[in-house]
């Protein structure tokens, strides 16, 4: 079966590609508004997307109304934010922040979560989280009427020393952040999947 996607397939395009292109990490985005309110909101459209720099990237669409998320408001606004990732521990508290919260109330009160302040950004981190990455907005790509690609310069990586195999050399205990990611449908997520390794090939020139 082919689908070819147009502008009025938009609701199956978003359904084939989630439930296709999975597992996705999870970026739980904390921001602050004009206004001094701590938002926080998990997107499910985020990865690492080069090194010099170190960037990530977010796909924030807009609400079905038109208005832009909180998320992306206040990234706009503050123009820089920070990226947490998400433990098995804390996908229950992730999933609180999911509300659909008026933008004068803190996802991070109703979820109970505790914050550390940001080293480079306005934007505090979530404590509990195993890694936190803070960013600063690099640049804002507009790839459709109602969505837009936040591209975040990363100034720092916080990492929970007991995850740390080797500071120095900063070498993570990968397996033991435990982190969730996202899969198909509503609700579903996946966790510690199984994992196997395969040495990358080098080409060999005949000729050599």
């Amino acid at each position: 079966m082919r689908y070819d996607l147009t502008p009025e397939t938009r609701a199956l395009g978003y359904k084939l590609l989630t439930a296709t292109v999975t597992p996705r990490p999870i970026g739980w985005v904390t921001s602050v508004s004009p206004e001094g309110i701590i938002n926080a909101a998990p997107y499910s459209f985020f990865n690492v997307m080069g090194d010099a720099p170190p960037v990530v990237a977010l796909g924030i669409m807009d609400r079905p109304d038109g208005s832009l998320k909180d998320t992306a408001r206040n990234i706009l606004s503050a123009r820089d934010f920070v990226v947490n990732l998400v433990s098995r521990e804390l996908a229950e508290a992730m999933n609180v922040t999911c509300i659909n919260a008026p933008p004068e109330v803190s996802e991070i009160d109703v979820a109970k979560l505790e914050t550390l302040p940001g080293v480079h950004v306005s934007a505090p981190r979530i404590a509990r989280a195993p890694v936190s990455i803070e960013c600063v907005l690099q640049q804002v790509v507009e790839t459709g009427p109602a969505q837009r690609l936040l591209i975040g310069e990363v100034k720092a990586i916080h990492i929970a020393d007991a995850y740390l195999l080797n500071p120095e050399r900063g070498h993570v205990d990968a397996p033991a952040l435990n982190l969730i990611a996202r899969m198909h449908g509503a609700g579903w997520y996946a966790h510690a999947p199984d994992m196997f390794e395969l040495e990358r090939p080098v080409y060999a020139n005949p000729k050599d």
